[in-house]
């Protein structure tokens, strides 16, 4: 006898599915990271955003198993790849390799490279030169990389989290700003409090296991994806976040004094479709079904601390990227007020 069809999930249950689905993602998580609250929960936006993200910080504060641990949690296939200055952009990709058949007649065969993975994790990605950084430019943006002329599709989802030691270390390469740009967020991985590093020596100097679920599966992803992106977004909140962009552009007519000032290159737009991707799954996240102008305030920093390039001024006078876009989003916001005419040129 056939079964009838399932029908089909309401957007209430879609929305439900989604909150319980990260919430059970950062428990798992929260049983082997200490602290790093924020950090998670951004890793997490980038994850369902469709997004890569970069974690900055000096070596030891968890960057790396805050990855790991992420992966196995996910039904999804992880791979690694450490970098050093010796790496070529072949050892990422892979390359075409010569391979006898039944008959020992030679051909060439495509040998993937570990870029070919769900989950990729690019360890100290700026101490390899910026010709191998750029090997993941491809891929990141297109979803497939190119060899020898031949397009290799990757994965889906595919999952870019990259750890970079702050560049005034030494051994380390800038990565290039067309790379950065690919990336959704950039986040800063910060020294942990006295409570958690009391509570990283308890967790890491004991016999004690910790078991992870694996809680979401890729097509799950996928399909969490295809939510986020159906989120209807208010045109107030869709011209803030324009007008945020544009403020951190110099050029611009109404760009405020120090975008004029310290600015030599503001966001592109994919910065202003960082912030309204992870301001839709912010909001999932709490179990909203709109966006709110808190979504994007809360998401200005990561989305844009990256895309700001400081002139010369601003560099000799050490502005800090956060401080100077938390007044951007202020005089964004007071242009908002204003109406329509803040969009004046």
């Amino acid at each position: 006898m056939a079964q009838s069809p399932q029908p089909a999930a309401t957007q209430e249950q879609r929305v439900e599915a989604f909150v319980q689905a990260y919430r059970s993602l950062r428990a798992e998580m929260q049983k082997v990271i200490v602290g790093h609250d924020e950090v998670v929960s951004h890793v997490l936006v980038s994850l369902f955003a469709g997004g890569h993200v970069l974690l900055e910080g000096v070596p030891g504060l968890g960057k790396t198993l805050l990855i790991k641990t992420l992966s196995e949690c996910l039904d999804l296939t992880f791979s690694r790849i450490q970098f050093t200055p010796d790496l070529m952009p072949g050892d990422i990709i892979g390359t075409n390799i010569i391979v006898e058949d039944a008959e020992t007649r030679k051909h060439f065969q495509f040998q993937r490279g570990p870029i070919f993975g769900h989950i990729l994790l690019a360890d100290e990605v700026n101490r390899a030169t910026p010709k191998t950084q750029s090997a993941l430019l491809e891929g990141m943006q297109e979803g497939n990389v190119t060899v020898s002329g031949a397009a290799h599709p990757l994965p889906s989802p595919f999952f870019v989290l990259a750890t970079q030691n702050p560049i005034e270390m030494e051994g380390t390469y800038p990565l290039p700003e067309a790379q950065l740009d690919r990336f959704i967020f950039k986040l800063r991985v910060r020294y942990p409090a006295l409570e958690e590093l009391t509570e990283i020596i308890d967790r890491t100097t004991r016999p004690r296991e910790v078991e992870i679920r694996r809680v979401i599966t890729g097509p799950q992803v996928m399909a969490f994806r295809e939510l986020v992106r159906e989120v209807p977004l208010a045109s107030h909140v869709r011209d803030l976040a324009s007008l945020i962009v544009l403020a951190s552009h110099p050029q611009w007519e109404r760009a405020p004094d120090v975008a004029r000032r310290f600015v030599r290159y503001g966001a592109s737009p994919r910065g202003a479709q960082a912030l309204v991707l992870g301001a839709k799954v912010r909001a999932l996240s709490e179990g909203r079904y709109n966006v709110s102008v808190d979504d994007l305030r809360a998401l200005a920093l990561p989305a844009l601390r990256h895309r700001i390039i400081l002139n010369f001024e601003g560099e000799a006078e050490g502005v800090d990227a956060d401080a100077l876009i938390a007044q951007l989003v202020e005089a964004a916001e007071a242009l908002s007020a204003a109406g329509k005419d803040a969009f004046v040129r």
